[in-house]
Order: C-alpha cells, then sequence, then structure tokens
C-alpha cells in the first residue's frame, strides 16, 4: 500500500501515475454524493483528493507546481490583448456570421457575438457572496459529482480515483489527464476559482473538465468578468463554439454551480 486509505472505500489498485501513485476504485460507492464530501472533508489531513476519470486515458502528467510561477492577473491581461485584437474584427461586423456561399442548404449562419464589453481586461471578476446557508464546498463537489454520474452518456466507465496533491485544481495534472490546455495556466485558474469561488475539480476525462461551485456570481456584471476568465481558459465550448455568444454565457453564469469545460 503506498498511502493508507480512508475507511469505507470499495475495493481498488494502486497505480504508477508519473512520479506519484494514485488509487482506483474497482466500483463506485453506493452513496457517491455523501462520499465525495467526506474525502474531500478529509483532505487537508490525508493529502488526497477524489476525483472522477477514465483509468485507462492516456497520462501525460505534469508538474502542478508549474503552476506557481504564473501571474494570473498579468498573464491573463497580456491573453485578453491577444484575443481582443484577433476577434475584434468578428465582433465589430455582424457580416462576419453570415455564411459562406458554400454552406450546405439547411444550415443556419452563427449569430452575430458582439464579445465581452470590455476595451481593456477589467481584472479578476470578485469573489462570490458566501450566504452562510447555502452547501460548503465539500457537499457541492459531492452533488455535482452524484449528478455526473447519474446523467453522463460515459458515467458507467468513471472510476473514483483518489490523487496525492494539495488541492483539486492541481489533480488534472498530476494525473496526466490532458495537454490540451495550457496546464500551468489552467491549474492557477482552478487555484483562484478554488479560493474566490468555493470551485472543485470534480471530473476530468476525455477532452472535458466538470467543476463544482458552492459560491457562483450572482451580480451580472461580476459574472461578465467570470466569463472573460473563461474565455482565456482556451476551452473550445467558449471560445469556439458558437452560437453561443459571449453575452449570453455570461448571463447564464449567475448562480451556476457546476461549470463545464471541453477542449477538442
Amino acid at each position: 500500500m503506498v498511502f493508507s486509505l480512508p475507511e469505507g472505500l470499495p475495493s481498488g489498485r494502486f497505480e504508477q501515475r508519473g512520479p506519484s501513485e494514485i488509487w482506483i476504485c474497482d466500483e463506485l460507492p453506493d452513496d457517491v454524493e455523501k462520499v465525495w464530501a467526506d474525502l474531500l472533508g478529509q483532505a487537508p489531513v490525508t493529502g488526497l483528493q477524489p476525483h472522477l476519470c477514465w483509468p485507462d486515458d492516456p497520462a501525460r502528467p505534469a508538474d502542478p507546481a508549474a503552476a506557481d510561477a504564473v501571474q494570473l492577473e498579468e498573464v491573463l491581461a497580456a491573453d485578453f490583448g491577444e484575443y481582443r485584437r484577433r476577434r475584434l474584427p468578428y465582433w465589430s461586423d455582424p457580416a462576419s456570421a453570415e455564411p459562406p456561399d458554400d454552406t450546405p442548404e439547411g444550415i443556419e449562419p452563427w449569430p452575430h457575438d458582439p464579445g465581452p464589453p470590455f476595451a481593456s481586461w477589467p481584472g479578476l471578476a470578485p469573489a462570490g457572496p458566501g450566504s452562510g446557508t447555502g452547501p460548503g464546498p465539500e457537499e457541492a463537489a459531492g452533488r455535482t459529482a452524484a449528478e455526473l454520474l447519474r446523467t453522463d452518456p460515459y458515467a458507467a466507465s468513471l472510476r473514483l480515483v483518489l490523487v496525492p496533491a494539495r488541492s483539486s485544481a492541481d489533480v488534472p495534472a498530476a494525473i496526466g489527464w490532458t495537454d490540451r490546455p495550457p496546464m500551468p495556466l489552467m491549474g492557477a485558474l482552478l487555484r483562484s476559482w478554488e479560493d474566490r469561488f468555493g470551485a472543485r475539480v470534480v471530473a476530468a476525462y476525455g477532452g472535458e473538465l466538470y467543476v463544482s461551485v458552492a459560491r457562483p456570481p450572482l451580480d451580472p456584471s461580476h459574472a461578465e468578468r467570470l466569463a472573460l476568465e473563461h474565455v482565456l481558459s482556451t476551452a473550445d465550448n467558449i471560445v469556439d463554439d458558437p452560437p453561443t455568444s459571449f453575452p449570453e454565457y455570461a448571463r447564464e453564469l449567475p448562480g451556476r454551480t457546476q461549470w463545464r469545460f471541453w477542449w477538442d
């Protein structure tokens, strides 16, 4: 046994992932929501983060410590400047949404996207409000994990794993989930969302990443700034996959307790 396991877990096995070992369950626990919250609650002592993934995903482990060097505000400000320079012609010209001449019959053009309402980097979104009565990060993560397992078409192939990591934000890099997003930036964003919104990484498999949110923004202007952070994560479902325009995406964020990102 590489590390001591919390009590009450089903059988499983240890597996090498890069420089560290993870534990993979053979079968999911019966009450995933409660087990998940309990595991997260014990994580400050055990150092083990619960996570859902495909156990046979190709592993490309990266060092989570690379996120330590990311100056998040500076990087996002520079990235937004470049993103705005490239996208401004499309935001400014509604005709850019018109289909090309060879568009197949019956295919609707993408609606015009005016883009973010910022001429320069607006700064990080303020922290989400704490109601004092809603679920904490552990309970919110447990609910998200249980819902994902109930509704996702790939749920039957997902497994609970325990990953030695200081936070859930470091798990995608530690297990070698993917190299599609820039992992140091993604790790820095996830850490910051943990602090500001009570976010926890629940699952990463294929090209998809699921995050639970205990304290989502409620103010529409705050949600716009958070939506820009989501855009700058480079996730394809936000950057390159209309017809959801930036204003529409931002309007859906207040109160949302689960964020989904995917990369092709």
